[in-house]
């Protein structure tokens, strides 16, 4: 699992670096989240294709209707968290990401039948106040738009919806044919988008850049994988959110970040309501 995190953050490392080269990293251009998300799939959906293949599993698996809710809302959550990457500090975009979990009980309460125990309403009342106070009362050294704090949140959202989904399939479908759902919404999408809204040729460690954040991509999300596969889900999840402390370590020392108080106390409430959400649920599930 902390490889897993590393390799998420070395992804949202290297996309701040494509969409905002023009300040820190002026020999690099800048890319447009479309592009970035369609080199990301197009490497993904290569890779899925050629295990299923060796499998040979059905292709276009089983749970269709699911699958499909799967592919749009990971592509739509996806592309609006590239979006905050882009525009907010990278220590709270990848905060307010963390919301998801959240939405995805939220959602699994009438998807999955998900029981909630009353003190975890608390701690969903902290992560979003973590929110309020990254919004309202941020450091003035700190320029970003609140509104896209707010699409932050819709990508945490949608993350939930897509989260749902994937446990929809569980029962019907292998894993790499859930995996494979997203690159297989998202890079006809993601091409159409950048015929329509414009394109970056890439230029010499470009390529090394794109290729790696596909690559990164999935050793991440087999790394997970099999984290969750070797130990119980109470040990292994709280680990994840390690990626936290490398999103704060790379804003400082990559991007010249500076949060100031009030917005680290915000990432701080987002985090502890999600951690306890996390151990709550991770508990009763070994108990169950």
């Amino acid at each position: 699992m902390l490889l897993s995190a590393l390799c998420f953050a070395l992804i949202n490392i290297l996309v701040k670096v494509l969409t905002n080269s023009a300040d820190l990293f002026p020999q690099i251009q800048e890319y447009p989240v479309f592009e970035i998300v369609f080199f990301r799939s197009i490497i993904s959906l290569i890779i899925c294709s050629a295990i299923i293949k060796r499998k040979r599993i059905p292709f276009f698996g089983n749970n269709k209707k699911w699958l499909l809710i799967r592919g749009f809302a990971g592509f739509t959550a996806l592309t609006l968290f590239f979006f905050t990457l882009k525009n907010l500090p990278l220590a709270i975009s990848i905060s307010v990401q963390y919301l998801s979990p959240i939405f995805t009980i939220l959602f699994a309460i009438r998807l999955q039948k998900e029981k909630v125990a009353p003190y975890q309403w608390i701690f969903f009342f902290i992560s979003l106040m973590g929110v309020v106070v990254i919004g309202y009362f941020k450091d003035p050294n700190l320029h970003f738009n609140p509104l896209w704090l707010g699409i932050g949140i819709v990508s945490a959202i949608i993350s939930g919806i897509a989260y749902n989904a994937i446990m929809k399939c569980k029962d019907t479908d292998e894993p790499i044919t859930v995996v494979m759902y997203f690159p297989l919404v998202a890079t006809p999408l993601t091409f159409i988008a950048c015929i329509i809204g414009g394109y970056v040729i890439p230029q010499g460690i470009e390529w090394l850049v794109l290729i790696g954040i596909g690559l990164l991509t999935q050793l991440a999300q087999i790394s997970m994988t099999r984290a969750f596969h070797s130990d119980s889900a109470a040990r292994v999840t709280p680990v994840k959110y390690v990626g936290a402390i490398y999103a704060v370590a790379a804003g400082v020392f990559i991007f010249d970040e500076n949060l100031g108080l009030m917005t680290s106390i915000g990432i701080i409430l987002i985090l502890c309501g999600v951690l306890l959400n996390t151990f709550i649920k991770s508990s009763r599930l070994t108990k169950s």
